[in-house]
Protein backbone atom coordinates (compact mmCIF):
# COMPACT_ATOMS: atom_id res chain seq x y z
CA UNK A 1 0.00 0.00 0.00
CA UNK A 2 2.81 2.05 0.73
CA UNK A 3 4.44 1.74 -2.60
CA UNK A 4 1.24 2.91 -4.68
CA UNK A 5 0.00 5.81 -2.28
CA UNK A 6 1.53 8.25 -4.01
CA UNK A 7 0.11 6.86 -7.44
CA UNK A 8 -3.66 6.15 -5.78
CA UNK A 9 -3.31 9.58 -4.46
CA UNK A 10 -3.18 11.19 -7.84
CA UNK A 11 -5.85 8.76 -9.04
CA UNK A 12 -8.21 9.51 -6.30
CA UNK A 13 -7.58 13.29 -7.34
CA UNK A 14 -7.75 13.08 -11.20
CA UNK A 15 -10.80 10.83 -11.02
CA UNK A 16 -12.59 12.80 -7.75
CA UNK A 17 -12.70 9.31 -5.81
CA UNK A 18 -13.71 9.33 -2.66
CA UNK A 19 -11.27 8.85 0.19
CA UNK A 20 -13.30 5.47 1.40
CA UNK A 21 -12.87 4.24 -2.31
CA UNK A 22 -9.22 5.30 -3.22
CA UNK A 23 -8.41 3.13 0.38
CA UNK A 24 -10.12 0.07 -1.18
CA UNK A 25 -8.51 0.13 -4.16
CA UNK A 26 -5.07 0.82 -2.10
CA UNK A 27 -6.50 -2.75 0.05
CA UNK A 28 -7.01 -4.75 -3.27
CA UNK A 29 -3.63 -3.94 -4.30
CA UNK A 30 -2.39 -4.85 -0.93
CA UNK A 31 -4.24 -8.52 -1.03
CA UNK A 32 -3.50 -9.51 -4.55
CA UNK A 33 0.74 -8.57 -3.73
CA UNK A 34 0.54 -10.67 -0.82
CA UNK A 35 -1.50 -13.40 -3.22
CA UNK A 36 1.31 -13.10 -5.21
CA UNK A 37 4.42 -13.56 -2.49
CA UNK A 38 1.80 -16.45 -1.48
CA UNK A 39 2.20 -18.26 -4.05
CA UNK A 40 5.75 -17.35 -4.99
CA UNK A 41 6.37 -19.20 -1.66
CA UNK A 42 4.19 -22.09 -2.09
CA UNK A 43 5.99 -22.80 -5.82
CA UNK A 44 9.15 -22.00 -4.02
CA UNK A 45 8.50 -24.77 -1.06
CA UNK A 46 7.24 -27.45 -3.55
CA UNK A 47 10.75 -28.08 -5.25
CA UNK A 48 8.43 -27.85 -8.54
CA UNK A 49 11.09 -27.77 -11.12
CA UNK A 50 8.50 -25.57 -13.59
CA UNK A 51 5.30 -24.02 -14.02
CA UNK A 52 3.24 -25.24 -16.92
CA UNK A 53 0.25 -24.33 -18.46
CA UNK A 54 -2.54 -27.06 -19.93
CA UNK A 55 -2.10 -25.89 -23.65
CA UNK A 56 1.58 -27.54 -23.18
CA UNK A 57 -0.34 -30.77 -22.69
CA UNK A 58 -1.27 -32.59 -26.10
CA UNK A 59 -4.17 -34.39 -25.82
CA UNK A 60 -3.79 -35.32 -29.74
CA UNK A 61 -0.49 -37.25 -28.28
CA UNK A 62 -2.46 -40.48 -28.15
CA UNK A 63 -5.76 -42.25 -28.05
CA UNK A 64 -5.48 -42.41 -23.94
CA UNK A 65 -4.48 -38.47 -23.56
CA UNK A 66 -8.04 -38.73 -25.69
CA UNK A 67 -10.34 -40.61 -23.39
CA UNK A 68 -8.44 -39.16 -20.39
CA UNK A 69 -9.06 -35.51 -21.58
CA UNK A 70 -12.07 -34.42 -19.57
CA UNK A 71 -11.29 -36.21 -16.16
CA UNK A 72 -7.76 -34.56 -16.21
CA UNK A 73 -9.94 -31.32 -17.11
CA UNK A 74 -11.86 -31.90 -14.13
CA UNK A 75 -8.73 -32.77 -11.62
CA UNK A 76 -7.70 -29.27 -12.66
CA UNK A 77 -10.34 -27.45 -10.30
CA UNK A 78 -8.75 -29.20 -7.57
CA UNK A 79 -11.94 -30.33 -5.93
CA UNK A 80 -9.75 -33.60 -5.09
CA UNK A 81 -7.70 -32.43 -2.81
CA UNK A 82 -11.05 -31.60 -0.41
CA UNK A 83 -11.99 -35.24 -0.92
CA UNK A 84 -8.50 -36.55 0.28
CA UNK A 85 -8.46 -38.34 -3.38
CA UNK A 86 -5.39 -39.23 -4.42
CA UNK A 87 -4.34 -39.79 -8.22
CA UNK A 88 -1.63 -42.24 -9.78
CA UNK A 89 -0.74 -42.42 -13.56
CA UNK A 90 0.37 -45.16 -15.08
CA UNK A 91 2.76 -45.26 -18.51
CA UNK A 92 6.23 -45.84 -20.20
CA UNK A 93 8.91 -43.07 -20.25
CA UNK A 94 7.67 -39.96 -21.99
CA UNK A 95 4.23 -40.37 -22.32
CA UNK A 96 3.22 -37.48 -20.06
CA UNK A 97 2.81 -38.75 -16.15
CA UNK A 98 5.74 -36.20 -14.66
CA UNK A 99 4.44 -33.20 -16.78
CA UNK A 100 0.72 -33.84 -15.47
CA UNK A 101 2.02 -33.63 -12.13
CA UNK A 102 3.70 -30.65 -12.29
CA UNK A 103 0.69 -28.97 -13.66
CA UNK A 104 -1.18 -30.62 -10.98
CA UNK A 105 0.73 -29.58 -8.45
CA UNK A 106 1.47 -25.72 -9.69
CA UNK A 107 -2.45 -25.45 -10.27
CA UNK A 108 -2.52 -26.38 -6.15
CA UNK A 109 0.01 -23.81 -5.44
CA UNK A 110 -1.88 -20.88 -7.70
CA UNK A 111 -4.76 -22.02 -4.95
CA UNK A 112 -2.34 -22.07 -1.96
CA UNK A 113 -1.86 -25.23 -0.99
CA UNK A 114 1.10 -26.56 0.28
CA UNK A 115 2.58 -29.18 -2.03
CA UNK A 116 5.65 -30.99 -2.29
CA UNK A 117 7.24 -32.46 -5.46
CA UNK A 118 9.51 -35.21 -5.15
CA UNK A 119 10.95 -38.72 -6.64
CA UNK A 120 10.28 -41.47 -5.22
CA UNK A 121 14.34 -42.14 -4.54
CA UNK A 122 15.11 -39.54 -3.74
CA UNK A 123 12.48 -39.06 -0.73
CA UNK A 124 12.93 -42.95 0.10
CA UNK A 125 16.91 -41.79 0.46
CA UNK A 126 16.28 -39.34 2.35
CA UNK A 127 13.98 -41.48 5.15
CA UNK A 128 16.73 -43.79 5.12
CA UNK A 129 19.60 -41.01 5.70
CA UNK A 130 16.70 -39.57 9.05
CA UNK A 131 17.64 -43.08 10.29
CA UNK A 132 21.33 -42.32 11.04
CA UNK A 133 20.53 -38.83 12.73
CA UNK A 134 17.53 -39.83 14.92
CA UNK A 135 15.27 -37.84 12.25
CA UNK A 136 13.20 -40.28 11.26
CA UNK A 137 9.90 -38.97 12.68
CA UNK A 138 10.70 -35.43 11.62
CA UNK A 139 11.41 -36.26 8.56
CA UNK A 140 8.31 -38.35 7.68
CA UNK A 141 6.42 -35.59 8.66
CA UNK A 142 7.88 -33.26 5.66
CA UNK A 143 6.38 -36.33 3.66
CA UNK A 144 2.90 -36.91 5.66
CA UNK A 145 2.22 -32.85 6.55
CA UNK A 146 1.66 -31.56 2.95
CA UNK A 147 -1.73 -31.38 1.81
CA UNK A 148 -0.42 -32.55 -1.89
CA UNK A 149 2.64 -34.66 -2.34
CA UNK A 150 3.52 -35.35 -6.05
CA UNK A 151 6.33 -38.85 -5.63
CA UNK A 152 7.67 -39.13 -9.20
CA UNK A 153 8.85 -42.45 -10.69
CA UNK A 154 8.30 -44.95 -8.53
CA UNK A 155 8.65 -48.44 -10.10
CA UNK A 156 12.27 -47.20 -12.09
CA UNK A 157 14.42 -48.86 -9.21
CA UNK A 158 13.32 -51.99 -7.11
CA UNK A 159 12.97 -51.70 -3.41
CA UNK A 160 14.37 -53.43 -0.59
CA UNK A 161 12.90 -54.34 2.51
CA UNK A 162 13.64 -50.95 4.64
CA UNK A 163 12.74 -48.77 1.76
CA UNK A 164 9.48 -50.86 1.12
CA UNK A 165 8.45 -50.56 4.84
CA UNK A 166 9.20 -46.25 4.53
CA UNK A 167 7.33 -46.35 1.38
CA UNK A 168 4.26 -47.90 3.50
CA UNK A 169 4.67 -45.56 6.23
CA UNK A 170 3.98 -42.49 3.79
CA UNK A 171 1.22 -43.49 1.86
CA UNK A 172 -0.54 -45.24 4.88
CA UNK A 173 -0.04 -42.22 6.86
CA UNK A 174 -1.21 -39.50 3.78
CA UNK A 175 -4.24 -42.36 3.31
CA UNK A 176 -5.29 -42.60 7.12
CA UNK A 177 -5.38 -38.75 7.41
CA UNK A 178 -6.95 -38.23 4.12
CA UNK A 179 -4.35 -36.40 2.20
CA UNK A 180 -4.02 -36.22 -1.65
CA UNK A 181 -0.82 -38.10 -3.28
CA UNK A 182 0.23 -38.27 -6.72
CA UNK A 183 2.13 -41.20 -7.96
CA UNK A 184 3.45 -41.50 -11.50
CA UNK A 185 4.91 -44.99 -12.00
CA UNK A 186 5.74 -47.29 -15.07
CA UNK A 187 5.12 -50.17 -13.60
CA UNK A 188 1.31 -51.68 -13.07
CA UNK A 189 -0.38 -52.36 -10.22
CA UNK A 190 -0.31 -55.81 -11.07
CA UNK A 191 3.42 -55.67 -10.58
CA UNK A 192 4.55 -53.77 -7.86
CA UNK A 193 5.40 -56.96 -6.01
CA UNK A 194 8.02 -56.93 -7.81
CA UNK A 195 9.68 -53.08 -7.61
CA UNK A 196 8.07 -53.36 -3.35
CA UNK A 197 9.66 -56.19 -1.74
CA UNK A 198 7.56 -58.69 -1.20
CA UNK A 199 3.75 -58.74 -2.55
CA UNK A 200 1.93 -58.14 1.12
CA UNK A 201 3.33 -54.89 1.20
CA UNK A 202 2.74 -53.95 -2.03
CA UNK A 203 -1.09 -55.24 -1.82
CA UNK A 204 -1.15 -53.23 1.59
CA UNK A 205 -0.33 -49.76 -0.66
CA UNK A 206 -2.18 -50.32 -3.58
CA UNK A 207 -5.54 -51.09 -1.16
CA UNK A 208 -5.31 -47.96 0.37
CA UNK A 209 -4.56 -46.06 -3.04
CA UNK A 210 -7.48 -47.78 -5.20
CA UNK A 211 -10.03 -46.98 -1.99
CA UNK A 212 -10.06 -43.20 -3.01
CA UNK A 213 -8.27 -42.48 -6.52
CA UNK A 214 -8.42 -41.39 -9.51
CA UNK A 215 -5.98 -44.08 -12.00
CA UNK A 216 -4.93 -42.59 -15.34
CA UNK A 217 -3.46 -44.83 -17.89
CA UNK A 218 -1.26 -43.28 -20.58
CA UNK A 219 -0.06 -45.32 -23.52
CA UNK A 220 1.88 -44.53 -27.11
CA UNK A 221 5.53 -43.82 -27.88
CA UNK A 222 7.66 -41.57 -25.85
CA UNK A 223 6.79 -37.50 -26.56
CA UNK A 224 9.95 -36.69 -25.94
CA UNK A 225 11.50 -39.38 -28.36
CA UNK A 226 8.62 -38.26 -31.29
CA UNK A 227 9.29 -34.45 -30.64
CA UNK A 228 13.37 -35.01 -31.29
CA UNK A 229 12.72 -37.38 -34.20
CA UNK A 230 9.78 -36.34 -36.04
CA UNK A 231 8.26 -38.46 -39.00
CA UNK A 232 9.34 -36.86 -42.14
CA UNK A 233 7.02 -35.19 -44.62
CA UNK A 234 5.08 -36.68 -47.32
CA UNK A 235 6.39 -37.28 -50.52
Amino acid sequence: MAQNLETMTAQAANQNLSFAAALERLADLELEARRQRSIERRFKLSHLPTQPTLDQFHFSHHKSRQQARNRILRLLDLDFLKQGTSVVIIGNPGVGKTFLAHLLGWRACQANVRVLFTTAMDMLNQLLASQVDHSLIRKLKAYTEPAFLLIDELGYLALDQETSNLFYQVISTRHARKRSSLITTNTAFSEWGNILHNTTIAAAIVDRLVENSEIFLLGGESLRKAQKNPPPPPA
